[in-house]
């Protein structure tokens, strides 16, 4: 049986103390152990150099940067201004890449630029966007008017890996709260964690096999309904045992994708083609394959950002848990962005033809070589802008050169936005830090 812990009051009493930053001080409001550490190490002044500045900001400080302009189209938005991409074409190293730049810095104007926006790439992990749209749409539909009862439920029911969760080298933390302990290994199938534990592997560390555990637990969600919340782990194993492997399918790409759909996301856009570890294909097939570009991504964000990704309590907290607090790699970890709040998520897909090149290497794939970033940048002077970023450059790991892009297009927006400009207290000048720009994997 699921673990629920929904008592009165977790229901009525969701609060967050604000002691640092989201997702560091949510642990109060999504029960995610890594948190609770990270907290506590602030509170007690344990020096943590893992992540910058920018990654301290609080629960309440995080904010749909277009909720006035939600009324404004996508078709509207999304027009390039001839100046601004005549300066974004001049930043982008060659043909192997594809970009999309909305400036939010400005709500009033608004201003986008693309280079090849409708080239479709494999997205990677960028397709756990999906995923994570996914539960929060069924969730939707599980409590239609209590947001709080959703919030609940993420945080209360505990799921097992089972095999759906293994198979995947990316590690995940695991906390011991009552020892003070952090492991990080991979998902093995006993593993149980809430499904807002499952959340933060998924997005925060890119963890495959949490991916293919929430996809599971979203069509569990469909096919269930209201009474997914008492669903136990047998009876869900049953359910997969039983239905058709072509009917399973078909859920599994509707749940995902239909949500993008109804969100004026076209099939040529992204989509998403099926579960992102082996073991789950037992039962559930892929279908259509996945693609994604910088315009269908863009749309997405612009989407989160206006609240209407499934709706705006929604949205903010997706917003929430692509907040980054962990290390920073490729496009995100330019060190002109050390001061700024980033929302991010990365993704690779890389094949290596070994008769050709014996000496393919990870990520510098020499038959296709996916690299893929999306990023929502927001400094304390009031430069806030999207981008999205897909390449497909051979024989070459392309992580520095998103990061030294990324460096490119931020003194780009900046520049454009001198007029606009206006500090607060707390900026800091990432150029006052000192350092040098590394490579991330």
């Amino acid at each position: 049986m699921k673990k629920l812990l929904y008592i009165t009051v977790a229901l009525c009493i969701l609060i967050s103390f604000g002691f640092i930053s989201y997702p560091i001080d949510g642990y109060e409001r999504t029960g995610i152990k890594r948190l609770y550490q990270l907290r506590q190490m602030q509170l007690d002044s344990v020096p943590y150099n893992r992540i910058p500045f920018g990654a301290y900001k609080k629960l309440d400080e995080i904010k749909l940067n277009l909720a006035t302009n939600n009324e404004d189209s996508i078709d509207r938005i999304l027009v390039d201004d001839a100046e601004f991409m005549r300066e974004v074409k001049r930043l982008i190293p060659g043909g192997a890449y594809s970009v999309a730049i909305l400036d939010m810095s400005n709500p009033d104007a608004l201003k986008y630029a693309s280079h090849r926006e409708n080239v479709g790439y494999q997205p990677g992990s960028v397709g756990k966007i999906a995923v994570l749209n996914a539960v929060f749409t069924q969730m939707a539909k599980i409590c239609p008017d209590s947001f709080e009862e959703r919030i609940a439920y993420l945080k209360g029911i505990e799921v097992s890996a089972r095999y759906w969760g293994t198979g995947d080298h990316h590690t995940v933390p695991i906390y011991d709260i009552e020892n003070d302990k952090l492991t990080k290994r991979r998902v093995r199938a006993d593993d149980k964690f809430s499904l807002f534990e499952w959340l933060d592997h998924m997005v925060s560390v890119s963890n495959n096999g949490a991916a293919s555990v929430l996809y599971r637990e979203a069509m569990l969600m469909a096919a269930f309904e209201e009474d997914y919340v008492n669903l136990t782990e047998e009876d869900g194993e049953r359910y997969f045992k039983e239905t058709p492997r072509d009917s399973l399918t078909n859920l599994a790409n509707t749940v995902v994708n239909e949500p993008l759909r109804k969100l004026g996301i076209s099939e040529d856009d992204w989509r998403l083609g099926g579960m992102f570890t082996r073991p789950a294909g037992r039962y559930v097939g892929r279908k259509g394959g996945s693609i994604g570009t910088p315009r269908g991504l863009m749309k997405f964000l612009v989407k989160l950002e206006q609240g209407k990704v499934v709706d705006e309590a929604s949205s903010l907290e997706m917003k929430r848990l692509l907040y980054l607090t962990d290390r920073r790699i490729r496009y995100a970890r330019s060190r002109k962005l050390d001061s700024a709040s980033v929302y991010f998520k990365s993704g690779s897909y890389y094949k290596c033809d070994r008769e050709k090149n014996p000496n393919c290497a990870k990520y510098a794939g020499n038959v296709f070589n996916y690299m893929n970033s999306v990023i929502i940048v927001e400094h304390s002077n009031g430069i806030k802008y999207i981008v999205c970023l897909m390449s497909n450059v051979l024989n070459k790991n392309s992580a520095g050169a998103h990061m030294y892009l990324a460096s490119k297009i931020d003194n780009l927006i900046t520049k454009n936005n001198d007029d606009l400009v206006v500090l607060d207290e707390n900026y800091k000048d990432p150029e006052d830090e000192g350092g040098n720009e590394g490579d991330g994997n």
